[in-house]
């Protein structure tokens, strides 16, 4: 991880700018979090350097936007109003999430604490988001009951798909291999971003706008889960046959 080091008088305009100086690759990434996404993290991240927050500051503000979001979902009947918010909590929430990172790289590097607690809270909003679905629509009975069976289904895909991508890197740092987080100078294709463009979860984020229109949020949202679910088959074999070819 590079490290940062900015004066403390620079400018917000200038602490963007290095910031993109500095970014990650992008390895791999779907096109929201790698276009979209990323850039509303550098702005966050640049304001709370400037407002003098922590990296596990901002990971538990963009808690509490995810976790509102996701309330919003279980506890409050479908309406277009509702929709907004939700989409908006859980955008912001997930631009916070990319912020915390930056940050610290801005404050000079992170720490095991601080990259525990923000996979932590990512794995629990993975599944969350999904139960609530499956809460808010039996509540208020705004599809038909076999159709909960697809957010079910997305709880388990997306729980797999962040364990197995977990273990990926940790396997390969293990055995001395590379991993995506070190990669830092190569870049995925835009066309490869598109392509994985259904397994983003900013996308899945923006989605919830029309959770005012059930019917119409199911359509999307099954579509969704079932391109991610084929992906994770897809990946998962490719992921066996690197792990066989992993040094013993």
């Amino acid at each position: 991880m590079t490290a940062v080091t900015l004066p403390a008088d620079e400018t917000l305009r200038a602490t963007l700018a290095r910031l993109a100086g500095a970014q990650k690759g992008a390895v791999g990434a779907p096109a929201y979090s790698r276009f979209v996404n990323r850039r509303l993290g550098r702005l966050f991240a640049a304001l709370a350097f400037h407002a003098g927050l922590t990296p596990n500051a901002v990971t538990a503000i963009s808690a509490g936007f995810t976790a509102t979001g996701i309330g919003l979902v279980a506890l409050v009947r479908p309406s277009w109003p509702m929709a907004v918010a939700v989409a908006a909590c859980l955008v912001v929430g997930y631009a916070l999430d990319a912020a915390d990172g930056q940050l610290a790289r801005l404050r000079g590097g992170g720490s095991p604490a601080g990259e525990w607690l923000d996979h932590m809270v990512d794995a629990v909003k993975s599944s969350s988001l999904h139960l609530a679905v499956v809460i808010g629509m039996y509540r208020f009975e705004t599809v038909d009951t076999t159709l909960l069976l697809v957010p079910l289904g997305y709880a388990v895909v997306d729980a797999v798909l962040y364990f197995g991508t977990m273990l990926n890197e940790a396997l390969r740092a293990q055995h001395g291999v590379v991993t995506r987080a070190q990669a830092t100078g190569e870049r995925a294709s835009v066309t490869r971003s598109l392509l994985v463009l259904p397994t983003d979860y900013g996308l899945l984020c923006c989605v919830f706008v029309l959770f005012g229109a059930p019917a119409l949020f199911m359509s999307v949202y099954a579509f969704l889960f079932f391109a991610m679910a084929a992906f994770l088959v897809l990946a998962s074999v490719k992921w066996f046959r690197e792990m066989e070819r992993l040094p013993r």
